[in-house]
């Protein structure tokens, strides 16, 4: 080291720095000293193009989006029996026109601002934030028709052409968005419990494996076909679509579980039914669409360590319906009707 650079040094950091030159730290040694020549990145930390720990743009790759026709056909639904209740009702709450969006998520993170770590868009309750409660909610005004009180949300979708860094890029309000709430194949319907939570997808699903991603990803007017793991490339006036199924299985009893699923499950993929002690309930499905730009050019917010990936995209829904809209909704559905 030149005599000019250690007269600047202690005698504190004249330790750490032999200690660390004997070491053979590099970085560390350049963070005391300030050696600039130091900062060089070993060839093993990954580019900014690359996926792992050291990526530097916090996602997606290219590699995050497929065209449409190389998705999955979807499984088929299962047969209608005769107690099925194949009736549906709509939700008619806009599509956010109002720009409500907050980074918060008071089912999971209950109190804690910017608990999500990412933005959502919100439809129905006008006052959904970190600090809601069923009082809360219940005293708000909503966006949805008849009255319908209850927190519809979703991580909103970006244009990320030119953009850089975590969870940047324009906010692309969806073009429309269905809540529509269906029957069970197996089952008629009971009513959800007043202030039911319920989450779908897992916005960890990244980095904590796929078990609860649910999320599907299409493009108008291709028909049965869609991802869980890639941003779809439509054809040319084709938009995106999100497809986010809610659980639908209820057990009876509590509005809430601890892990926010345990109370509330997915009914049996091949015959629809609900398990032993569970009851079937409303299903919601959202139907999100958008006008994206052309190639890899949009992604999902996301946590930082999920790198905006496709298999993290997620929904809340909080019950805050009117008991007699409630009813209506359920009664719609035993009867086979279509309401809204």
């Amino acid at each position: 080291m030149p005599t000019h650079h250690r007269r600047r040094l202690g005698g504190t950091h004249l330790i750490l720095v032999a200690l660390l030159a004997l070491l053979g730290s590099a970085a560390a040694f350049a963070a005391v000293t300030g050696n600039a020549s130091a900062h060089q990145a070993p060839s093993s930390v990954p580019s900014a193009t690359d996926n792992g720990p050291g990526h530097a743009h916090a996602g997606p790759s290219p590699a995050d989006f497929a065209d449409i026709r190389r998705a999955p056909r979807d499984a088929p639904a299962p047969a209608p029996g005769p107690e099925a209740s194949t009736g549906t009702f709509t939700a008619r709450c806009g599509r956010n026109e109002n720009g409500h969006r907050n980074p918060d998520n008071f089912i999971v993170t209950p109190g804690v601002a910017n608990g999500a770590h990412h933005v959502h868009d919100y439809v129905g309750n006008l006052s959904t934030d970190a600090f809601s409660t069923d009082a809360s909610l219940k005293a708000s005004g909503t966006t949805c028709a008849r009255g319908d009180k209850s927190a519809y949300f979703w991580p909103v979708l970006r244009d990320i052409r030119g953009s850089g860094g975590q969870n940047s890029g324009r906010i692309l309000t969806p073009d429309s968005v269905a809540l529509t709430f269906r029957g069970n194949p197996a089952a008629p319907v009971t009513a959800m419990p007043e202030g039911l939570r319920a989450i779908t997808g897992d916005a960890k699903a990244f980095t904590a494996g796929t078990a609860n991603a649910r999320a599907r990803w299409g493009c108008t007017g291709v028909a049965g076909r869609h991802f869980t793991d890639r941003y779809p490339l439509c054809p040319r006036g084709s938009r995106v679509v999100r497809l986010l199924d809610f659980p639908s299985c209820w057990d009876g009893q509590h509005p809430d579980s601890a892990d926010h699923r345990s109370h509330l499950r997915f009914p049996d993929a091949a015959s629809g039914r609900c398990a032993a002690g569970t009851v079937a309930v409303p299903q919601l499905r959202m139907e999100l669409a958008y006008t994206v730009p052309r190639g890899p050019a949009f992604a999902v917010d996301s946590f930082p360590e999920e790198l905006r990936k496709p298999v993290t995209d997620h929904a809340d829904f909080a019950d805050v319906m009117p008991r007699q809209l409630m009813a209506t909704v359920v009664r719609c559905i035993d009867e086979g009707r279509r309401c809204g």
